[in-house]
């Protein structure tokens, strides 16, 4: 599987066409719960805003079936669509992008819904920082009790989470790692074990 980005921190962008205000918020989240929770924290923000709509994707946007859009009121494809349009274009994951619109009185036909949307939803992107996300690769490791502290010491300094730990005639360590560390991580554990540490993939 394929790393993609995805969010460090919320960025806004806001704009005014034709008398209505857009008002863009992308926000990193991990699960449909927690899209739930933010998309309600922007509504009791912009209570009195006449749409909230929205496109998220969780996941890899590349082969992601967790993707959804809402036009909140606006024509249908006019506003949801365009939103999750963009984040496709920008290869990111694990975020929500809603944009708020405050009707300003003129209507601005469903072209200009459409490029309205989407400006907004560039505008956010343009200000979003992003930080890869690198697939974990799960693994068994198994070794003498000896050899456990020197073992425990290069998984963390290699920020590789232990996952389950159990004790027989042998240690054995569950652990998850990113994919892209693999090498460095045996390379690490037969200069600290003298090849003794087997490493078993998932």
């Amino acid at each position: 599987m394929m790393g993609y980005s995805m969010p460090t921190r919320e960025a806004r962008f806001a704009q005014e066409i034709k008398r209505s205000r857009f008002i863009g918020v992308a926000i990193r989240v991990s699960s449909s719960e927690a899209t739930t929770e933010a998309l309600a924290a922007l509504k009791k923000e912009f209570p009195d805003a006449t749409h909230h709509c929205w496109a998220y994707i969780l996941g890899n946007p590349a082969s992601s079936s967790h993707m959804r859009t809402d036009d909140d009121g606006e024509p249908s494809g006019t506003a949801g669509k365009p939103i999750l349009n963009v984040l496709q274009h920008k290869d990111v994951g694990d975020i929500l992008l809603v944009v708020v619109r405050y009707f300003g009185g003129t209507k601005l036909g469903a072209g200009g819904l459409v490029r309205a949307y989407s400006s907004t939803a560039s505008g956010v992107m343009e200000r979003l920082e992003v930080v890869p996300n690198t697939p974990l690769q799960e693994a068994r490791l198994k070794l003498d009790y000896a050899e456990e502290q020197p073992v425990r010491r290069v998984l963390e300094d290699l920020e590789v989470t232990v996952a389950t730990s159990s004790y027989g005639e042998h240690v054995e360590l569950s652990i998850r790692f990113p994919e892209d560390r693999l090498q460095e991580l045996e390379n690490a554990l037969a200069e600290s074990t003298s090849g003794r540490a087997k490493l078993v993939a998932i």
